[in-house]
């Protein structure tokens, strides 16, 4: 390099990694034992030793299908439904003498729905394999033993191989880090891919490996990595390397995972260690849990029933049967049915063998009633279900344009599963809210500063109902507002004139502000980027929280603008001076923030020597580490951080010391061991060292920053509510600060009453501080059961009165309310509240609830989140949706349907989920009605025909009835039909209810439509009969044989089942009259075709139509008058209903249809259905203020 090497850094001082020479002691005996038996020869991939631990490469492949195993394993998922089995069954007993049609006939449709179904499964797979090719074959530097690096595919790697990543590439396997472009061996790493997080982390080799930065180094290169085995922990790594016959530690600092990328670093090397499917994101993909929506699992109740119905006519028929067949001959004389030559059939038709041929009977009436059971409804459903997310994602109501994000139903299999929701399970930060955190107020040194006002306190002010504080309010805005003449700064909405433009320099403890705003300018592990056109500096942060500190610093005169991996530099105003001056603080070690710590603390050296420890945290940890004379405005810190919670503002405390350089070399020593620790506990271990240095604090103050409330959450809440959905808010915040936000967005409102459980209790408290856990958790658990009992009944007292109740838990509790014993009664009285809020909740107890809620309840829940804290949650409901937000796209990655701001749920639930529920409920039991119209009259016919299994109509009319000539309706149903508009279902919220109480796919109107098919059959058929027999048919005198008969009865169905479609749509487009009349007329077209067929192949439908059917009056006489005395009844029995005993949709279709949409008065008479007394949102609250006035 120019300008010669510098002196290689002490890695043990940057950023806390120790990473030199480590005494392994007895942590090193874990390398080698089970879990941790990998051995990677670095460099050498072909040698004998790397050969026999036989590694799987490095080709990736996602797809469920290869190319041998698609028939077979596509053939089985199929076969797996029991309809497509029993299809499959009748088609192999259709090659027999039992069959009543053509085995041609019945293995058709079969191969038709089975193979369209396997061809979109392929076209899925197909997609899948191309993008596993174009990951497998991205490029990468490998090198070739000689010291140089020539590209090869991804999927050629092999574990050991040296491999050079540039700027802004994907690392294509698990590397270890070796060196890099910069002299110490770091790098920045993207890690959105793995963990969702847009947030940039440092990685850094060892520091004997940090000099090989050139590709001639690698030509003598030997190393031996012994480390874990492959795992699916992204955060954990342990390992040793041996170099130079020297062992050095291996740590997660230096493990590099596939499908992250590298930025803003030239180059790295890195050495592979985990290939393919051993990598740590191939073994985090797992598939997410499989999902069935209500319906469809009742579905499969429905098709047992017609099973059992089969089963049944199936039974009776061959009872019949073998009674008739016995009384066909009588001491050798035949007595009955001479055309079956009783006295010399086979078997099939033999008097002397009639309980065989009963028997026998009875298989080939299952094969004829087969056609109870809908061939195409699985089919069908699954082509209507891929429609409607196609018209999800193209919604452009639910299209964000700022972000530029759709909708994305990432599933279909849950569409009606939208219209079903009881419950709601939402995160809060970044769900409700933006994710965008503003910094807006502080106190320093017993002062507070920032004159803003929050979202939560203008909700606060309208709850309270003061009219004074809202005008002070105006004005100081106003005020605020004229005098602001700054641009908006993101994350910056801190307005004070003591405070800004250096005014702070004047102010009595100006050097506690100092500190202050100083330590706000290095504590954090943010990265500056400077524009080199404007010299504007932005930075990449960790979360949008250490942001906003980083600029509210810069804002007040404390610029960050320049890290190194040992030095962080400072712009600041020098309050003598009054001028800007550079300042350089060492930075020594980072003790990085994690949930269990929470806090994180820097150790520097500034300019005159000093060594300080700045640190920042949550005031659970941090008041009880301050010194004793480090709490001189602890008093008013609290004070004014219970301020800031009261008006939803998210809250650290701010705290420093000196450390001697004594102190700082014990520390480093401590440090340094237990980050070269080998062993499982090594972060516990770390912990503790960092636990003993953050001790004896002085209190500078603490920071409040706003996470605004998402635009159009209270109004989508207040809907939401109307609509009797239940919403449950699960947050890791304060129980002031949810409280606080739960008002902000309506969940909460004046007058609702509040059961809180907390683990606050003086008794507890005393507990706590003699540290005997036995007796803290006996006490708990009682203290918990208590207020739940207390709850239960204070809930139970007043229900009749209709108060409006609201539980609010935190998580401690909320650990012993999920307890087996106890969490039936917790979710008694939570189902007893209008909202539920639960705080400092973990993701596992996120997951718990949501459980508890599923299965106790047994109704639909969804929950919504937007980070991979959320996960959890996702996966356990019933419907998982992920905001696409700040915090990336784990959630997103895990959910069934993606959306990009909490006001979207609204148009999705209220709209496609109630139109998607009532297209495929009434689609379902369409199938079934149509199925048995055309079924029912193959039974009759049959028992007409003394029960001989004789089909009414020629074998492709049976086959091609579900395929051609009743299914393209129904599915154009399925994607169209609307019985409201999207602006009366958003009008009319509580129209939701009819999904949640199952309204439209209850047995009742299942069985109804059921019996609507039987009745219609049982019309069709015996008008026809009685029409057609004795007499003539045509002006010839011919009487009607079989095929006309058969012929007039399919036309009948074939008119009546499509009709009955168009009596039930409520939204007519001109696909669903195509879909219709063209069924209709396709029928007609395929009579003519098929009857100029060959007989051999028309069989009994042989020019039929041309020569019978078309040219007879009573052909078309009867078809009109069948058809319409089979529509009559279903006519009569809606008309009927929807006059006198409408609906709610139905009353929703009057107000259309009457005009009287916009008859105000008339409209909201009808809306006041829609809200509850017991229920959240504006709208409640408002109607609660007015009852409580009067």
């Amino acid at each position: 390099m120019a300008g010669g090497r510098r002196r290689k850094l002490a890695l043990s001082k940057i950023y806390g990694i120790a990473c030199g020479k480590a005494s392994f002691k007895e942590d090193h005996s874990q390398i080698g034992r089970p879990g941790f038996s990998r051995v990677v020869y670095s460099n050498e991939p072909d040698c004998f030793e790397a050969g026999i631990r036989n590694y799987c490469d490095n080709y990736v492949r996602t797809t469920k299908y290869t190319a041998a195993t698609f028939l077979p394993k596509s053939l089985f998922e199929q076969f797996r439904r029991v309809a497509n089995f029993y299809f499959l069954v009748t088609g192999i007993l259709s090659f027999t003498r039992l069959a009543p049609y053509s085995a041609v006939s019945a293995i058709v449709p079969l191969i038709i729905v089975i193979g369209a179904t396997m061809i979109k499964e392929g076209v899925e797979d197909w997609r899948r394999k191309q993008q596993d090719i174009e990951v497998n074959n991205r490029k990468v530097k490998v090198h070739q033993r000689d010291g140089n690096f020539h590209y090869s595919e991804w999927k050629n790697l092999r574990v050991g191989d040296i491999v050079k990543v540039e700027k802004d590439e994907f690392f294509p396997t698990d590397l270890v880090l070796l060196a890099s472009s910069y002299e110490d061996a770091v790098c920045y790493v993207e890690t959105m891919n793995l963990d969702g997080e847009t947030n940039l982390k440092l990685k850094q080799a060892l520091e004997v490996t940090s000099s090989l930065n050139d590709d001639y180094n690698f030509r003598d290169f030997k190393a031996i990595i012994k480390c874990e085995d492959p795992n699916a922990n992204l955060y954990s790594f342990v390992g040793t390397m041996e170099f130079e016959e020297q062992q050095y530690p291996l740590s997660p600092q230096q493990l590099l995972l596939r499908d992250s990328k590298l930025r803003n670093t030239d180059y790295i090397y890195g050495v592979v260690v985990f290939t393919g499917h051993d990598t740590k994101v191939i073994q985090n993909s797992t598939d997410p849990p499989s999902k069935r929506s209500k319906i469809e699992k009742k579905m499969d109740r429905i098709i047992y029933l017609m099973f059992f119905i089969v089963f049944i006519m199936g039974f009776v028929g061959s009872i019949f049967f073998g009674v008739a067949t016995e009384n066909d001959l009588e001491n050798g004389r035949i007595k009955k049915r001479w055309y079956l030559r009783p006295d010399s059939s086979e078997i099939l038709f033999d008097p002397k063998r009639a309980p065989a041929a009963a028997i026998y009977h009875f298989l080939t009436a299952l094969l004829l009633f087969s056609y109870f059971i809908p061939i195409s409804l699985y089919v069908s459903i699954e082509i209507v279900k891929i429609l409607q997310s196609i018209f999800i994602n193209q919604d452009i109501h639910m299209y964000y344009e700022e972000a530029d994000k759709p909708a994305h139903a990432r599933t279909s299999n849950l569409n009606e599963e939208l219209g079903q929701v009881d419950t709601i399970l939402s995160d809060k930060t970044g769900t409700l809210t933006c994710n965008s955190m503003e910094f807006i107020k502080c106190s320093v040194a017993g002062t507070a500063y920032g004159r803003g006002v929050t979202e939560v306190e203008r909700a606060m002010d309208r709850k309270k109902g003061s009219p004074l504080v809202h005008e002070k309010l105006k004005v100081q805005n106003h005020i605020e507002d004229s005098t602001d003449i700054n641009p908006t700064i993101k994350g910056f909405n801190f307005k004070d004139e003591r405070i800004m433009n250096g005014n702070w320099v004047d102010e009595p403890c100006a050097d506690v502000i100092q500190k202050f705003f100083r330590l706000l300018a290095i504590c954090h592990t943010a990265i500056p980027e400077v524009d080199e056109d404007t010299g504007k500096v932005s930075y990449e942060a960790e979360s949008p929280d250490e942001a906003a500190f980083v600029i509210a610093a810069r804002e007040v005169g404390f610029e960050f603008h320049k890290r190194t991996q040992t030095s962080i530099s400072l712009y600041e105003l020098d309050p003598v001076s009054g001028r800007r001056v550079d300042r350089l603080y060492k930075l020594l070690n980072v003790l990085e923030f994690n949930s269990s710590r929470k806090r994180m603390s820097v150790i520097v050296r500034n300019e005159e020597g000093k060594l300080l420890l700045l640190c920042k945290g949550a005031d659970s940890v941090m008041f009880e580490r301050l010194a004793k004379g480090g709490r001189d405005f602890e008093e008013d810190t609290r004070e004014h951080m219970n301020e800031y919670a009261d008006a939803g503002l998210r809250t650290l405390v701010l705290a420093y010391r000196e450390l001697s350089e004594d102190e700082n070399k014990a520390f480093n020593e401590k440090f340094t061991e237990a980050k070269n620790s080998v062993s499982a506990d090594r972060e516990t271990l770390i912990d503790e060292v960092a636990d003993q240095i953050e001790r004896d604090l002085i209190l500078l103050g603490a920071t409040a920053v706003e996470d605004k409330l998402q635009n159009g959450v209270p109004d989508c809440i207040d809907k939401l509510a109307q609509a009797g959905i239940k919403l449950w808010v699960l947050t890791g915040d304060k129980m002031e600060t949810a409280i606080n936000i739960g008002y902000a967005c309506s969940l909460l409102r004046q007058g609702m009453k509040q059961v809180i459980i907390n683990l606050d209790t003086p008794e507890i408290q005393s507990l706590e501080k003699t540290g005997e856990k036995d007796a803290i958790t006996k006490a708990s658990r009682k203290s918990v059961l208590e207020q739940i009992l207390q709850g239960t009944a204070q809930v139970t007292a007043l229900s009749a009165m209709s108060e409006a109740f609201a539980l609010i838990i935190d998580g401690k509790s909320l650990a012993y309310a999920l307890e087996d014993d106890m969490k039936k009664m917790f979710l008694e009285l939570a189902i007893g509240c209008a909202s539920v809020i639960c705080c400092r909740s973990s993701p596992k107890q996120k997951a718990l609830v949501t459980r508890l809620v599923k299965s106790g309840t047994g109704k639909t829940t969804l929950a919504i989140g937007d980070g991979a804290n959320d996960v959890g949650m996702l996966q356990e409901a019933d419907i998982g949706i992920g905001i696409s937000g700040v915090e990336g796209m784990q959630a997103v990655m895990s959910s069934d349907v993606a959306i990009a701001q909490f006001r979207y749920l609204e148009r999705l639930l209220l709209v496609h989920g109630h139109w998607c529920y009532r297209r495929i409920s009434s689609m379902i039991c369409y199938f079934f009605y149509k199925n048995i119209t055309f079924g029912f009259t193959l039974f009759l016919y049959e028992a007409y025909a003394s029960f001989s299994a004789q089909p009414a109509y020629n074998d492709w009319y049976l086959s091609l009835y579900n395929v051609f000539f009743s299914s393209l309706p129904v599915i154009a149903m399925g994607v169209f039909d609307q019985d409201v508009s999207a602006r009366f279902c958003l009008k009319f919220p509580l129209l939701y209810q009819e999904g949640v109480q199952n309204v439209l796919f209850g047995w009742r109107r299942i069985v109804s439509w059921m019996f609507n098919g039987f009745y219609s059959a049982i019309i069709i058929f015996f008008f026809c009969s009685k029409a057609l027999e004795h007499q003539a048919f045509n002006h010839a005198g011919k009487t009607a044989g079989l095929e006309i008969f058969g012929g007039t009865m399919y036309t009948c169905v074939v008119w009546a089942v499509n009709l009955q479609m168009s009596l039930s749509i409520s939204y007519f487009t001109l696909i669903q009259h195509i879909a219709i009349w063209g069924s209709i007329a396709f029928w007609y077209l395929f009579q003519v075709v098929y009857g100029f067929l060959p007989p051999s192949f028309s069989t009994n439908a042989y020019r039929v139509f041309i020569e019978a059917l078309a040219p007879a009056p009573s052909y078309w006489l009867t078809t009109l008058f069948v058809v319409i005395a089979t529509l009559i009844p279903y006519f009569l029995y809606s008309a009927i209903q929807m006059r006198f005993f409408p609906m709610y949709h139905g009353m929703i279709q009057w107000i259309r249809h009457e005009g009287h949409s916009n008859d105000a008065a008339y409209v909201e008479m009808v809306r006041q259905r829609s809200i509850r007394p017991t229920t959240v949102g504006s709208t409640a609250r408002r109607v609660a203020r007015s009852t409580h006035q009067r």
